[in-house]
């Protein structure tokens, strides 16, 4: 069985082998369990990755509050990134402030809008973008590889945590105390905009708080695809 240091030593050698080879490399944060503990790792290890957030416009408190204790605890710094305002107030008077209830296709635009675009900006001038994702939140990730290139951002994509347990996760944050969402208290273990995010009860699968009203072969934002091809 691997203990939690032997996947620490994982991720930071996956991490350092990246900047290595894809220098820039980016950190797409977005304040969950898994992106506090590579803001940890990155930090404590002072790997040279930049690091940045998509502020939707829509996301709970509890994520602006997270977003300046790592502002004021770690020596790196999150840049954060907005969508373009004119393309959110046509969607607003066209679909509604919260049109994309009404059917995928309308959320998915909205997704778009508000991190997709906001993400290929944030990624300029990269070569490489590393995430927190884990290959149990999804069935939609079965398929995705530690380091892969990435066709829709023309980069390589770099999974460091993906197969992490969700124990794993909480003991590292538990184990260095590390800060975290206390929406993940009140039983949300998936965190994005604060109308498309509920809490889950015990038993359900953890993505089932995201975008509840659809499929789970439909629960991706956009940001992470299987467009990706892998590299020997």
């Amino acid at each position: 069985m691997i203990d939690l240091q032997q996947r620490v030593d994982q991720a930071v050698s996956v991490l350092t082998e990246a900047v290595h080879d894809y220098a820039p490399v980016a950190f797409a944060n977005s304040l969950g369990a898994e992106d506090m503990v590579l803001t940890d790792i990155i930090d404590r290890y002072q790997i040279d990755i930049e690091m940045f957030s998509l502020d939707t416009g829509r996301l709970p408190q509890e994520t602006y509050d997270l977003m300046q204790i790592v502002r004021e605890r770690y020596k790196i710094m999150l840049r954060i990134f907005f969508p373009n305002v004119k393309q959110v107030e046509e969607y607003v008077a066209e679909h509604g402030v919260n049109g994309f209830y009404q059917s995928v296709d309308l959320r998915k635009a909205c997704c778009y809008i508000r991190k997709v675009e906001p993400l290929r900006r944030a990624l300029q001038g990269k070569r490489g973008w590393a995430t927190g994702i884990r290959r149990e939140q999804a069935s939609t990730r079965a398929n995705l590889e530690v380091s892969a290139y990435d066709m829709d951002n023309r980069m390589q994509k770099i999974n460091p945590l993906l197969e992490w347990s969700s124990t794993e996760v909480w003991e590292y944050l538990k184990r260095y105390d590390v800060p975290y969402n206390k929406l993940h208290d009140k039983f949300y273990p998936s965190i994005g905009c604060a109308p498309c995010s509920r809490a889950v009860t015990p038993g359900e699968d953890i993505r089932s708080g995201r975008w509840w009203w659809e499929t789970p072969e439909t629960k991706e934002c956009g940001l992470h695809t299987d467009k990706v091809i892998r590299l020997k």
